[in-house]
Formats: structure tokens, C-alpha cells, sequence
């Protein structure tokens, strides 16, 4: 994969962070920060292990910086740290219970007009952590299902059929909210 070239503003924080700059560090941190947490706060659905997630994640990318190789932007760097950081969070939190669908044979739903976003976080935010993690990580962040397989340890098999019942269980609890 060819390399990333990264702008002079980027080359420039990545040469202070490296040289352990701390306002250049202070300046990386800030820039991602609120994008990460956000991503780590998808997966994980709890804002304090979320911000720990992402204190950890960083933690690692400063400990790591002299080994990014500028195959992808730095932010899709980061990402990719602080998303195994989540997922790390996650098993450790023995979040990843296995759904049964059987429990939730209700009817589902057609997307409404009045869908909003907020709504959609809050079904999102109730599905099993397994299922929401495989679901952020495929149509919210944009991986493949052989990169999540790997993420997860799972088969890539396991994934596309999390993700089916993920969205399925989406639409059940968009169901009960359009028509409580």
C-alpha cells in the first residue's frame, strides 16, 4: 500500500509529538478528541468507559507514534488504536452477551419520515454490546466485515450475521417507539 503523504501542519505536530512536545501532544489530542470519543462512545454506550477508552487509546498513540507509517491518514490511525481500545474496554466490561432473538419475536418497522437521529442513537445505544459494537464498526464507521472479524476474534461469518440481527433488532425497537 503506497504511503500517506500527510499536510506540512500534520508533519509538523507529528514531528513535536515525536520530540515529546507536550503542547504539540496537548494539540494532536485536541484536534481528534471529540471524533474519537465519539466512535469509542458508539461502542461502548457508557460515557465514563468511553472517556476511558479514549485516555487509553491515547495513551497508546503516543506510546506508538514513532511506528505510524503513514499508510492512511493520521486520524484513521488513531481511530483504528482507539477503536481496539473500546473493544478491549468492552470484553473487559463482559459487555458482549450473546443476543437471543427469541426474547424479541415483536413485528418490525418501516422507516418513518420523523425518524431522528436522536431516536436511532437511543435504539442503537439499547442493543446488546455485541451487536452494537459489530453494527458502529460496519455502517457506522465504515469497516469491513473481515476487519471487524479480526477486532472481534470472531469469523467473518459471525459478523455479517451480527450485524443482520443487529439491524433487525434496530428495527424492532424502532417498532415499539413509532408506535408505543
Amino acid at each position: 500500500m503506497p504511503a500517506f503523504t500527510p499536510s506540512d501542519d500534520e508533519q509538523l505536530l507529528l514531528a513535536g509529538c515525536l520530540a515529546q512536545d507536550r503542547a504539540a501532544q496537548y494539540q494532536l489530542y485536541q484536534r481528534y478528541k471529540a471524533a474519537m470519543f465519539s466512535c469509542a462512545l458508539r461502542i461502548l454506550n457508557d460515557r465514563d468507559l468511553a472517556q476511558d477508552a479514549l485516555q487509553e487509546g491515547f495513551v497508546d498513540v503516543f506510546r506508538n507514534l514513532g511506528g505510524f507509517r503513514q499508510q492512511s491518514t493520521l486520524g484513521a490511525w488513531i481511530k483504528a488504536i482507539v477503536v481496539r481500545r473500546a473493544l478491549r474496554v468492552l470484553r473487559q466490561e463482559q459487555r458482549m452477551e450473546i443476543y437471543n432473538e427469541a426474547r424479541h419475536p415483536e413485528p418490525t418497522v418501516a422507516w418513518h419520515d420523523s425518524l431522528t437521529g436522536e431516536a436511532l442513537e437511543k435504539a442503537i445505544g439499547e442493543l446488546p454490546a455485541g451487536y452494537r459494537a459489530v453494527f458502529c464498526l460496519i455502517e457506522v464507521e465504515g469497516y469491513l466485515h473481515r476487519e471487524v472479524a479480526e477486532l472481534l476474534n470472531i469469523t467473518e461469518g459471525t459478523s455479517k450475521s451480527q450485524l443482520f440481527h443487529a439491524k433487525k433488532l434496530l428495527q424492532v425497537k424502532l417498532h415499539h417507539l413509532y408506535h408505543a
